[in-house]
């Protein structure tokens, strides 16, 4: 039988995890098997510049919070070695992250994960990772408002030639 400083230990680490359950926009699940340790370093660095938390964690704690945190829904992807990413800020940034290591690995596989308290499949991610970043978007968004911008001053020039004409 457990002693009860290890059961204390066990609770608490429950009690992480499901808080990082629910703070988190987005957590993805992967299976690890066969990746070493520089790469998954590098992993952790690629996520880090976007606030997301990187772990390795037994399968019986994740069960545990998760089924706290009312996400029943991801025991069954709770099988074999379990890296879970928690995302604070982001959504399409750390999706791009495991997304893209997964391709390239043999081993590394995408589990499925959790969006905005809502459990998502594997193809959900890969549709997160295949979107434009954010900063791509804004500076799509800061061209189109520049353009209609100096389209709106060329129209006030025109208007003004005009008058010009005229008088």
């Amino acid at each position: 039988m457990a002693n009860a400083k290890v059961l204390s230990k066990k609770k608490d680490e429950v009690q992480a995890y499901k808080e990082k359950f629910e703070k988190s926009k987005l957590v993805i699940l992967a299976d690890y098997r066969g990746i070493n340790v520089s790469d998954v370093t590098k992993v952790r660095a690629d996520l880090r510049k976007s606030n997301t938390e990187y772990k390795v964690a037994k399968n019986s704690i994740l069960r545990f919070a998760a089924k706290e945190a009312k996400l029943d829904e991801l025991e069954s992807l709770l099988e074999g070695p379990t890296a879970v990413a928690f995302s604070y800020d982001d959504y399409v940034d750390p999706a791009k992250v495991i997304y893209n290591y997964a391709k390239t690995s043999d081993f590394y596989k995408i589990k499925g994960g959790v969006m905005d308290g809502k459990v998502i499949s594997v193809a959900e991610i890969e549709r997160l990772a295949k979107l434009p970043s954010k900063e791509m978007l804004l500076t799509q968004l800061a061209t189109v408002l520049l353009a209609n911008i100096r389209n709106f001053a060329v129209v006030i020039d025109q208007v003004r030639q005009q008058k010009e004409e005229n008088a």
